[in-house]
């Protein structure tokens, strides 16, 4: 008469293998060194020695610790919130056998973000499973009770759905589209950081993890937990960053006859001072500006929107003259922030004349793109507002060619290509001459195709540490 055939338990080959010599864990390994046990084994061997028994445990013990290790230096080197999540499901799918899963961030203080994240699962099989009544899935169930809290079961296994009395017949009608049968889920909270969210694996077959798996996995997921709250602090902060950014920037740019604006800007990590600004003045008139103040951070963001505020003021009263806005910008800093230094640019432009007025402190000077000239405008050598006791340089007047559109940027820009200023320089110049005669006729492609151009990993690339800003205007 053959064995009973033993319950299936899940096991597939994970993504940190196991050594040879890991045996089961302690529960499971039986005692040999008793008759009863040795006979109802069939084995009439001598029984094993204690040493060795121990030796096997320590092995195992070895073994899990080594992959923990392993998994946990994974998560530590993920510096994003979706880098980290999608580590959590991988590392968790090899410690509990599962080959999909997906993970629900709902944090419990309600100030999200609230996403969910799958592995093995597309948009269209993530959509369907949010079909199904929330408390009828396993992350649901964790995320709407108290079972997910510190303190509570902190698990929910279901090894076969579809054994189960009363499964609800969407959740079965689901589970048979997506082909799973079974799933184990576990929460993602802590002492410190509260529920944070949960994540739930689902096999292939009727399935689930044994103890030592569980342990693992619920060993894993703690710490997991605490890694996701720091990066969730750091997302909360560089998102209410930029958005204070994105709000003390103009939220939509003047129209005017003759004239078309067009604007790009990203927020560095930490958030910086590089702004832009385009208002209309009286006689028709308009006044672009750029500029940048020194350092990063929420006082710079905050220093920034100061002195843009305070920029629009003196252009409305002295627009025409450039560099009497930006003297008086330069005696507001020194007065109210001795310690912080800015540049600036600003440009007063008469669209129908085509005709442009501008001073710079210590700024990069403009870009002159049009069909038979790329060329960047000459301006005056002048020092950074609140560099010298007192600032004052000459303005410089151009005039620009139907078609032509001048181009001002933050050294951000420069800053991001890696390079030497010198050749930053020329990599801009290359970029602005070699824009598709196609695309002249619109400000916002020749930006897009400049910064294509200069910039290696693009604009939103989250490695840049650089703000850039980058206002185009094209004359008709």
């Amino acid at each position: 008469m053959s064995a009973p055939h033993p319950s299936k338990v899940a096991g597939i080959d994970p993504t940190v293998p196991a050594p040879p010599q890991t045996v089961a864990s302690v529960s499971a390994t039986p005692d040999t060194s008793s008759p009863a046990s040795a006979h109802s084994a069939g084995s009439p061997g001598p029984p094993r020695p204690a040493g060795a028994v121990l030796q096997d445990r320590l092995a195992g013990w070895v073994s899990d610790l080594s992959t923990l290790h392993e998994l946990t230096e994974r998560m530590v080197r993920t510096d994003r919130l979706d880098a980290a999540l999608n580590e959590l499901l991988r590392a968790g799918a090899a410690l509990v056998g599962a080959r999909r899963g997906l993970v629900a961030l709902e944090p419990d203080d309600g100030l999200g973000p609230d996403t969910t994240v799958g592995l093995g699962l597309g948009r269209c099989d993530l959509g369907h499973i949010e079909t199904v009544p929330r408390g009828e899935l396993p992350h649901g169930a964790l995320l709407d009770t108290a079972a997910s809290l510190p303190g509570g079961p902190g698990e929910i296994v279901r090894p076969d759905l579809f054994a189960e009395d009363g499964l609800d017949p969407r959740h079965r009608e689901v589970a048979t589209r997506l082909g799973y049968a079974a799933s184990y889920a576990l929460p993602l909270c802590s002492e410190a950081a509260g529920r944070l969210g949960a994540a739930v694996w689902l096999y292939d077959e009727p399935a689930e993890p044994d103890a030592r798996r569980r342990h693992l996995a619920a060993l894993y997921t703690r710490f997991a937990t605490e890694h996701l709250a720091r990066l969730l602090d750091g997302e909360r902060t560089r998102s209410c960053l930029a958005t204070v950014y994105e709000e003390l920037l103009p939220s939509r740019l003047p129209r005017l006859d003759g004239v078309q604006l067009a604007a790009r800007h990203r927020t560095g990590p930490r958030g910086g001072g590089d702004w832009y600004d385009a208002l209309p003045l009286p006689d028709d008139a308009l006044g672009l500006a750029v500029g940048s103040v020194t350092g990063s951070g929420p006082g710079a963001v905050a220093a920034m929107g100061r002195l843009r505020a305070c920029l629009r003021a003196y252009a409305v009263m002295e627009g025409e003259d450039p560099v009497a806005v930006l003297s008086d910008l330069e005696l507001l800093l020194r007065l109210t922030e001795p310690a912080r230094s800015a540049t600036a640019l600003f440009a007063y432009c008469e669209p129908a004349a085509r005709r442009i007025t501008l001073a710079g402190a210590g700024h990069c000077p403009p870009l002159l793109v049009g069909e038979r000239r790329t060329q960047f405008v000459e301006t005056s050598v002048s020092a950074p507002l609140g560099m010298l006791a007192c600032w004052e340089a000459p303005s410089v007047e151009f005039q620009t060619v139907a078609g032509e559109t001048v181009l001002l940027y933050t050294d951000g820009l420069l800053h991001r290509t890696g390079q030497p200023v010198d050749h930053a320089f020329a990599r801009l110049h290359a970029a602005a001459a070699a824009v598709p005669r196609a695309l002249r006729h619109d400000p916002g492609a020749i930006a897009d195709h400049v910064l294509d151009a200069v910039l290696p990993d693009g604009l939103d690339a989250t490695g840049g540490a650089e703000d850039v800003a980058l206002l185009a205007a094209r004359f008709e």
